[in-house]
């Protein structure tokens, strides 16, 4: 058994499944339970843990909610480690974003701030990295915010996607992965709040710009593209949020 006993003492059912899952996920993280291997049986881990299976199954099913578990049926059936991967964690890194940004009442401009720090760091990778694909994505947005009936929704979802290839055009899953909470848990915040002061074609210009400079690789062109945006968007909020004032 690679699994180190939950702590004792009295707890309630829903305290000990927390202890479980919580023992199980750092024999994962040590690596003492490997990708693909077999956890013990429900009852082997009840036995082990010195808890009903009711508690057990509850632990499970707490690891498989994080992805770091999976479950099969049949004869060789049972619960194994999973194996995680980047894209599949995007979306749990986009929610937690935006739970934070929402419950902790983070104002636009730090977000703002934030986003855009992020992204200049990663601007430089994307420019001696990014293949045909990226910048191909990058160009295709633009055209498509360009084109006269797109509505708000869909000029805003295009303003993510050519970000996100900009990012992906890094090369680096590490850096993707922790930036789609930036680009598509921040973004999508930003577009929703200035999107009724900005104007389309600036914006289309200085997506342009960016896509110019990393496509001639040139890494402080691309920083500098970003700067402007980032002025422009927090310009814009700025002007929104001095036109609601006086009507609150």
């Amino acid at each position: 058994m690679k699994i180190e006993p939950a702590s004792s003492g009295p707890a309630r059912p829903a305290d000990l499944s927390a202890q479980i899952a919580a023992a199980i996920r750092d024999a994962i993280m040590e690596g003492r339970l490997i990708v693909d291997e077999r956890l013990p049986s429900e009852a082997e881990l009840a036995e082990h843990f010195a808890v009903s299976r009711p508690t057990v199954r509850e632990a499970l099913k707490r690891l498989a909610a994080q992805s770091l578990i999976r479950t099969q049926r049949g004869a060789t059936g049972g619960a194994f480690v999973n194996r995680l991967s980047f894209e599949e964690a995007y979306a749990q890194q986009i929610t937690t974003s935006t739970l934070l940004l929402s419950m902790n009442a983070v104002s636009f401009a730090t977000a703002c701030e934030a986003r855009y720090a992020l992204e200049r760091a990663c601007a430089p990778l994307s420019a001696a990295r990014r293949g045909a694909d990226h910048l191909a994505a990058m160009r295709r947005e633009i055209n498509r915010q360009g084109e006269p009936a797109l509505t708000d929704e869909a000029f805003c979802a295009s303003d993510v996607a050519f970000h996100r290839a900009l990012v992906d055009g890094a090369g680096n899953p590490v850096l993707s992965y922790q930036l789609a909470g930036a680009v598509e848990a921040m973004q999508p915040l930003m577009n929703m709040i200035t999107f009724s002061a900005r104007s389309r074609t600036r914006i289309i210009a200085l997506h342009t710009d960016i896509a110019n400079a990393i496509a001639a690789q040139d890494q402080r062109a691309a920083c500098d593209g970003l700067t402007a945006l980032e002025d422009e968007t927090q310009a814009l909020a700025r002007s929104v949020f001095a036109t609601r004032s006086p009507r609150a």
